[in-house]
């Protein structure tokens, strides 16, 4: 007696469409992941520039190299030296989510030679935030606190500043 059994498998047709579904669907949750995370170091590098640039911009601290653009970690030890009392507040130096390093912040702040304009800045990822400094193309101190978008792309690859400036 000669039974045939029903054998149901899948075709290499159907096979294939299941995989192309899941790379689709795959593709679609890593490009929304990457933009979360994107969105999220950026809300870090602003918080932390507006902590720390309140402080350092509140009476502008002027270095002794005078005027001019510093890394944030190359600032942080004399400003501790110079104004114990933030030591403690200082303790931590930030640096930027993505390109910081513990010898480079990539968060700057620039001084006027009199001492009386400043501002820390850092380089945002999202291409898409919304400028709030329409009036500023580059970095200024002086120049308010808020988004500014530049004419070339930053570390950070994205023309997009945030600053907070006296």
């Amino acid at each position: 007696m000669n039974i045939v059994k029903n054998k149901r498998a899948f075709t290499l047709i159907e096979t294939v469409v299941v995989i192309a579904i899941i790379a689709i669907l795959s593709t679609i949750i890593l490009v929304a992941a990457n933009l979360a995370i994107t969105k999220a170091r950026d809300a870090k590098r602003k918080a932390e520039i507006a902590q720390y640039g309140r402080l350092i911009s509140e009476s502008c601290f002027l270095p002794e190299a005078g005027e001019g653009e510093y890394d944030l970690a190359d600032l942080i030890p004399e400003i501790r030296i110079k104004n114990p009392q933030y030591s403690e507040f200082l303790s931590n130096i930030p640096k930027d989510p993505k390109a910081g390093t513990d010898t480079k912040s990539f968060y700057v702040y620039i001084v006027s030679g009199d001492g009386k304009r400043c501002a820390l800045y850092a380089n945002l990822e999202n291409k898409s935030e919304k400028v709030t400094l329409s009036s500023l193309s580059i970095p200024t101190a002086g120049g308010g606190t808020g988004v500014l978008e530049s004419t070339g792309n930053g570390w950070n690859g994205s023309p997009k500043y945030f600053q907070v400036s006296n």
